[in-house]
């Protein structure tokens, strides 16, 4: 089931623990993507505080709110950029979208499998799409008190194995939130640090959320075409223009 909008946006905009996990996610998603000039940056769930630091060089910016969940106005002060859709059908062209987030919409979902055929969809040949999910064994996934506590939460084994089914090739992958889901002020002194060592001695196994890179490989068809064809030319007019034999008359 998916979370009310207006409680992922007080999260991740008015508490001091949202802004952090925020930042520790959004600079993970830039380390993958340092450059989308001219490209189509698209997010579904609730991705759009991820997608600001695409705001001045990608070509266009969309973020995608399914409607159980709700839609809110996005960037503040600018030209609104997000849309109310339905889950499994996107007002998006097949092929569309050059990069692709994922967040609070994929472990949320009753049925995640025509979520992961849309993005498949929408994304262009050789386009790449970031999936965050709640680590099963992580802290986070534990605690209600943030949106990575609700929903289904996957191993990585699990995520990878469930794009492979849907088409797409997984790239690489880290975790990230390795400090825990407290708003004691403490730890979110300590967040920068303990983020840091985690992604230095843990980089996929302790972090409260998973981040899977993947990507839309198109191959070129091994079989059938033009060239089997032409190694199997038509036989129709096998024959034409050889001499026929005349019949034998019998000996009178």
């Amino acid at each position: 089931m998916h979370l009310d909008v207006l409680d992922l946006r007080n999260f991740y905009y008015r508490t001091q623990l949202g802004r952090v996990a925020q930042r520790a996610i959004r600079d993970q998603l830039v380390s993958f993507w340092p450059n989308a000039q001219g490209q189509t940056v698209a997010g579904f769930g609730f991705a759009v505080p991820l997608l600001r630091p695409f705001l001045t060089d990608a070509r266009r910016v969309i973020g995608l709110m399914p409607a159980p969940q709700g839609v809110m106005p996005w960037p503040a002060g600018m030209e609104n950029v997000s849309v109310l859709c339905e889950e499994t059908n996107w007002p998006l062209a097949t092929g569309m979208v050059d990069r692709l987030v994922l967040m609070h919409g994929l472990e949320t979902s009753e049925n995640p499998s025509a979520v992961l055929a849309e993005a498949h969809r929408v994304l262009g040949p050789g386009g790449r799409a970031v999936f965050v999910v709640p680590n099963r064994s992580g802290l986070w996934a534990r605690r209600d008190g943030t949106p990575f506590g609700f929903g289904r939460p996957y191993s990585l084994s699990q995520l990878e194995a469930q794009l492979r089914r849907h088409e797409f090739t997984p790239e690489r992958h880290l975790s990230v939130l390795h400090a825990p889901p407290s708003h004691q002020r403490f730890w979110m002194r300590m967040a920068g640090v303990l983020e840091g060592a985690g992604r230095r001695f843990a980089p996929w196994l302790a972090g409260g959320v998973l981040m899977v890179e993947a990507s839309k490989q198109v191959y070129a068809p091994t079989r059938g075409g033009l060239g089997a064809v032409v190694r199997r030319p038509l036989r129709v007019l096998e024959g034409v223009g050889q001499p026929v034999p005349s019949p034998r008359l019998p000996k009178g």
